[in-house]
């Protein structure tokens, strides 16, 4: 029985498709979603993860005349996308939390304790989720694109619109940050930074 090799549209082709016929877009969504949900999960917990890949899916829907078809893979474009819902999701709550304070009112269950405590696999993560607060976002946004959303460096200079000489730096400086910061934590799990 002979072979059948069936060629796969690129992203690039898909999303150009779509600006005619909607419906292409459904082809995109189903390729990049579970890789979405999985990295807004790990840095938003799994409630906040599917609204925000529901937005990083609408605003993607809105600009996908824009693509930069020079990319085969839409994936790095919606990380990006996705990274910028996140700081914005982010600020929003900062912005809110700060009203709730200036009113005096009693401050909501953080959820990022809840959210600690729900995925807290081993008694490091805690050390690791304060840790990472703690690096500037634009150098943990770096390492998180590489590190939890699998990209390489040269997909998330292009996901944060940076030459990639900058996403190495940032990465390598949130890394080294990291160390200092977990120091003896890490090392008392037998774990390490990579």
């Amino acid at each position: 029985m002979p072979l059948v090799t069936v060629e796969v549209e690129s992203d690039a082709a898909v999303l150009a498709a779509s600006v005619v016929d909607v419906g292409q877009f459904a082809t995109v969504y189903d390729r990049h979603v579970s890789a979405l949900l999985r990295y807004a999960a790990s840095r938003m917990g799994a409630e906040t993860a599917e609204d925000l890949v529901s937005e990083t899916f609408l605003v993607a829907f809105r600009l996908r005349a824009r693509f930069d078809q020079r990319y085969a893979s839409a994936r790095p474009w919606l990380l990006g996308i996705l990274t910028n819902m996140i700081s914005r999701h982010r600020r929003r709550e900062r912005a809110y939390l700060r009203q709730l304070d200036a009113l005096a009112a009693p401050r909501p269950v953080d959820w990022q304790s809840e959210l600690v405590d729900e995925l807290a696999a081993d008694a490091v993560r805690p050390a690791i989720r304060a840790a990472l607060a703690r690096v500037p976002a634009r150098d943990r946004d770096a390492l998180l694109l590489v590190v939890v959303g699998e990209l390489s460096y040269a997909e998330a200079a292009e996901a944060m619109r940076v030459p990639i000489g900058t996403i190495r730096s940032r990465v390598s400086r949130a890394r080294q940050r990291l160390r200092r910061l977990l120091g003896d934590v890490m090392g008392q799990a037998g774990g390490e930074v990579r």
